[in-house]
Formats: C-alpha cells, structure tokens, sequence
C-alpha cells in the first residue's frame, strides 16, 4: 500500500469538494493502493471555543456580504458541477473545529477516519449542523460505529488537545499554508481540490507495471 496523507480541516469547503472528487476516482479503482490517513489543520486555530455567527465571521473574513458572496461563488459552482450536495445558507455558525480533529483522531485509532470525515462534511455542509456541539460529535461517532458514550467522556476532558494543536502546528512549520493538502508516499505534495481525473492519472501511474515487475522468459 501506498500512503496518502490529507490535511483537512471539515469546515472546509474545499477540503470538501476535494474529498469528493478523490472518492470519485477511488470508487473508478477498487484495487486502488492507498492507504488515508487524515491530520488537523484548523483553518481558524483562534476561533472562540464556542464558534461564532456564520454571518459574523463571513463578514469580517471577507471584508462584507459581497465580499463573501465573491468568496463563495467558484465553490457553489464547483459542488453544482459535481452535482455535490452544498447548503450553506443552513449553516447559522462556524464552529471551532479542535474537537472535531480529536474526534477524527481517535476514529484513526479505530480505523474509522474516512467514515468520520464523510459524516462531519455531511453534517456541516449538507445539514448545517454545528460540529463544535458535542451532541452533534457522538452522534458523528455513532454513524461510523463508534462508542458514542466513551466518545462523550473524552470531549468533555481535554485528552489529545495538545496533542491536536502540536500536529496542526507542525503542519505549519513544514510549510503547509492551506488545505486540502495531500501528500503522497511522504514525498508527493499536490494541494488543493483537484479534480478526480488527476487522481485517476496518479492511480494508474502508481499500478502501472514497471519493467522490473515483467515475468522472466
């Protein structure tokens, strides 16, 4: 297997977009030789533990209503073209998204991370709900098979915080300014959502046989 490291944060829209279309290619190779792993990268690392007003924050992200609204145009368009689910105007806050990388870390642990990851986009980008709520994080866990009861226990203690914010930061000082970030066999960098024919090429690149793998005559 080859290992397919993402840096994602699940407010992401991009990070998103970008899970869908590798899933895309994925599903068009079943044998396909990856192994995922997820990592932290908060996009706002500072946002109050609480979260904040969707359109609070938008405004003072994006300079205002139409800044966001420029902001937001080439992903509405991008989800539309990929007939992807995307309905942000349910969404009423942005979260602080550290319990939410905890949860997807202790769901690597139980080898449910992609599971988790789906649900939290789900959850955030399809159903608006706030995945900074902790009853909205056991109910996540449940839907990939976890214990949701054990799940509640840790969020409400700090176990693997730290932990969480140091692999953010080491993100950062290995020179990752954005997400989705995948890196490919520890060596490969590409970023961004790219689209899944991309992946298709670097899947049949990855399998193809090489003259070393041909039978001997």
């Amino acid at each position: 297997m080859i290992k397919l490291d993402i840096l994602s944060d699940p407010i992401c829209p991009w990070c998103y977009i970008g899970k869908a279309a590798l899933d895309a290619a994925l599903a068009n190779h079943p044998d396909h030789p990856f192994a995922i792993e997820w990592h932290p990268f908060q996009l706002n690392p500072d946002m109050p533990a609480g979260g904040m007003d969707r359109v609070e924050y938008l405004e003072h992200k994006f300079g205002g209503r139409e800044g966001a609204m420029r902001a937001y145009a080439p992903v509405v368009e991008r989800a539309e073209a990929m007939g992807l689910p995307l309905n942000l105007p349910a969404v009423a806050r942005t979260p602080n998204t550290l319990n939410a990388h905890r949860l997807i870390h202790w769901a690597g642990i139980e080898g449910r991370q992609t599971p988790v990851v789906s649900f939290l986009f789900q959850a955030y980008f399809q159903d608006g709900q706030d995945i900074g709520d902790t009853d909205v994080l056991v109910q996540v866990a449940e839907r990939a098979e976890m214990n949701g009861a054990a799940i509640r226990r840790l969020l409400a203690g700090d176990a693997d915080a730290q932990l969480t914010r140091d692999r953010d930061a080491h993100a950062r000082q290995r020179g990752v300014t954005g997400v989705p970030t995948f890196v490919v066999a520890n060596a490969h960098v590409v970023v961004g959502a790219q689209p899944p024919e991309l992946w298709d090429r670097v899947i049949n690149e990855l399998t193809a046989p090489r003259p070393d793998d041909a039978p001997l005559q």
